[in-house]
């Protein structure tokens, strides 16, 4: 695996290095999380499709973000889960590799987009409520559905077609438990500097250009909740507003730490431990989060 890979057509993945039993714990411990991600995302789904009491525009975008969420695990812990019962490296194609990056990536920016929306919703709620069925109407939320979702898959396919038509000559090992484009530059023998920059620009403008809509309007909220004399009222408006805010905190942070950067490579320890955080732990929480407070959905169900 040293030799010129300039013409690699497959990549090995490294996982999680360390001892069966390590992989074994590992195994059962992500497995468990993937299964209540799947399994309470659908119930959620379900029951949101199918009682008209939860028919609004937050369920709606509630919905379609649980169905990304969904995908974005898919996409990764499956074959993350595979590659710890085999007892070496994980073998998986070029192409394999590209379509596992672009459907992660373009997944992960429909639901940047989505959160920003769900921001927005939020704003109308609880400072425009008289307006808010105007505003917030069936087409507005389905065009915004369909826009979060286009944008996302047509954004990344330069993206990832830069990082693919780099040569990689210098190993086809991947530290990694999936194809992480920082790990693919790493095995570049270009000079990639220059893409790496331009990446860093678009992330910052993904990223920001939907972090920027979520605090102006979590500002408005804030401050309108300040003005309610009734600490009842209050904490009712605050109520509607917790579970989004906590959801976006989470996967906010994990993705500046993952993406933000002027440099793609970095520590593979790092790069683990944060996606992870991505498609593990943030899919895991948030069917709990936007339910056990819910007392609308609890109602429901």
């Amino acid at each position: 695996m040293l030799k010129n890979y300039s013409s690699t057509t497959e990549f090995y993945l490294l996982g999680f290095p360390g001892s069966k039993e390590l992989r074994d714990i590992l195994f059962a411990t992500f497995f468990s999380f993937y299964l209540v991600t799947m399994v309470g995302n659908i119930l959620i789904i379900v029951v949101v499709c199918v009682d008209k009491r939860l028919q609004t525009p937050m369920y709606f975008f509630l919905g379609h973000l649980f169905v990304l969420e969904m995908l974005t695990t898919t996409v990764t812990v499956p074959l993350m889960l595979w590659g710890l019962l085999l007892p070496g490296m994980q073998a998986i194609s070029l192409t394999a590799c590209c379509v596992q990056l672009y459907l992660y990536l373009s997944l992960g920016i429909s639901e940047f987009i989505l959160f920003a929306a769900m921001a927005v919703d939020r704003y109308v709620a609880v400072c425009n409520p008289l307006r808010y069925i105007i505003i917030m109407n069936s087409h507005t939320c389905l065009w915004v559905v369909v826009v979060s979702w286009v944008f996302g898959f047509l954004f990344e396919i330069w993206p990832v077609y830069a990082t693919f038509h780099l040569t990689f000559c210098k190993s086809n090992v991947l530290d990694h438990f999936y194809c992480d484009r920082g790990q693919l530059f790493k095995l570049s023998c270009d000079n990639s500097l220059f893409t790496e920059f331009i990446l860093f620009l678009m992330a910052v403008f993904v990223l920001f250009g939907s972090l920027i809509p979520t605090i102006v309007s979590y500002t408005y909220i804030i401050s309108t909740i300040l003005k309610i004399p009734s600490g009842s009222g209050c904490w009712k408006a605050f109520s509607t507003c917790a579970s989004h805010f906590t959801c976006v905190v989470i996967g906010y942070s994990s993705c500046l730490f993952l993406y933000v950067k002027p440099k793609q490579t970095q520590a593979a320890e790092y790069n683990r431990v944060a996606s992870l955080m991505v498609v593990v732990v943030s899919p895991f929480l948030n069917p709990f989060i936007f339910t056990l407070r819910n007392d609308k959905f609890t109602e429901v169900f």
